[in-house]
């Protein structure tokens, strides 16, 4: 299929994809999961992986915005199995806190754009609530000049921080 695969022999056998590690890793109970871009049916086992117990899981994904990554996972999600959109949006926005969007400015920097927290799902949709974003105030020297802003929205999810001995 279309799910990259780390390792394969002259023949083409043997092949252990991105999706055999995650099982291999959940047998052996990790605290946390970390993977790279997530472009397929892998979105699928991060997910199941993040709402089994495995607080503190990370990976990336490509998009446009927030928003957007929620979409492609969804899509991700669907290419992979057969099962209702409205599920599928409530296991991300079971298994997602925050999103972090960063993106390539005009002067070929990279910044943190947004962060927003996942919320529930309302009238369907994943709902995000803003917490920061990037606000440009100018340019100095060909470099744009801005900061990360808060947007007046507040984390509502705590709860796992609090276990986790994080206080906001």
């Amino acid at each position: 299929g279309s799910e990259m695969c780390i390792r394969d022999s002259i023949e083409g056998e043997n092949a252990v994809t991105i999706r055999d590690l995650i099982r291999c890793a959940l047998r052996m109970r990790p605290d946390r999961i970390v993977i790279g871009e997530v472009r397929d049916a892998v979105a699928i086992d991060m997910l199941q992986a993040m709402n089994t117990g495995h607080d503190g899981s990370l990976s990336t994904g490509h998009a446009n915005s927030t928003a957007d990554m929620i979409n492609r996972l969804e899509t991700l999600v669907l290419m992979g199995m057969d099962i209702p959109v409205s599920a599928v949006r409530g296991q991300i926005a079971s298994a997602l806190d925050i999103i972090v969007h960063l993106g390539r400015l005009r002067d070929g920097s990279r910044r943190v754009l947004a962060i927003d927290e996942v919320e529930t799902v309302k009238e369907g949709k994943v709902e995000l609530l803003p917490l920061f974003r990037f606000c440009e105030t100018g340019e100095k020297n060909g470099r744009v000049v801005g900061e990360l802003k808060k947007t007046g929205g507040e984390f509502n999810n705590t709860e796992k921080c609090r276990r986790a001995g994080i206080t906001l």
